[in-house]
């Protein structure tokens, strides 16, 4: 009998994966910015650049299916918060839902990362194991650095939004928790390289 061998994951470019993630941030960003200059009122830009959120989502989020035939875990997460929290924005016109959205789905992150250790599971391991090649301690450290990191992320747009304008909390949207995201991602690269798992060498 013959036994058919399991075809590996296909993977996105890097360019596509970049431009998937990130165009539908650049559209809630140029929606909230420019839409002014289409006659929406000040008070409704907002609303604007949430329904372009929800749409470039979507359709990112469903691109990314056709071109590998499955979803990331993450983005998948925070897509579906985004149609919900972005839906219940729009539909009872209340800009608190999207703006909390952050908060929801970092802490959502944080709480099954450091959840899953308390179990013994190091989950960060499911999500980036075709990235990384670590030791069981590895992981366990990397996870609980990105739990802990996912809650100060919550914490920060806690604060943002409740004490800044909402222009504010879109660039910092857009423009702050990226750059943070990418800094906090390069420092782990001291943890990374102690941490890998070496191949076996072979014998002679």
């Amino acid at each position: 009998m013959q036994i058919e061998s399991v075809p590996p994951h296909r993977h996105l470019p890097p360019l596509v994966k970049l431009a998937l993630e990130l165009g539908p941030l650049v559209l809630f960003f140029l929606g909230n910015a420019y839409s002014e200059k289409f006659g929406v009122a000040p008070d409704q830009k907002l609303f604007v650049a949430t329904g372009l959120f929800i749409a470039a989502t979507v359709a990112a989020l469903a691109v990314h299916y056709v071109m590998v035939r499955r979803l990331p875990i993450m983005p998948l997460v925070s897509g579906v918060v985004v149609v919900v929290f972005g839906g219940l924005t729009l539909a009872l016109q209340d800009k608190t839902f999207i703006m909390v959205k952050p908060t929801i789905v970092n802490a959502l992150f944080g709480t099954v990362l450091l959840g899953g250790l308390l179990f013994g599971r190091s989950l960060l391991s499911v999500v980036l194991d075709s990235m990384f090649s670590l030791t069981e301690e590895g992981w366990r450290k990397l996870t609980f650095r990105w739990g802990v990191f996912f809650f100060v992320l919550a914490a920060l747009n806690e604060i943002v939004w409740r004490t800044q304008t909402e222009d504010f909390w879109v660039n910092f949207k857009v423009f702050g928790i990226m750059p943070i995201t990418v800094l906090f991602a390069l420092a782990q690269t001291p943890l990374l390289t102690r941490y890998e798992r070496k191949s076996p060498q072979p014998e002679a």
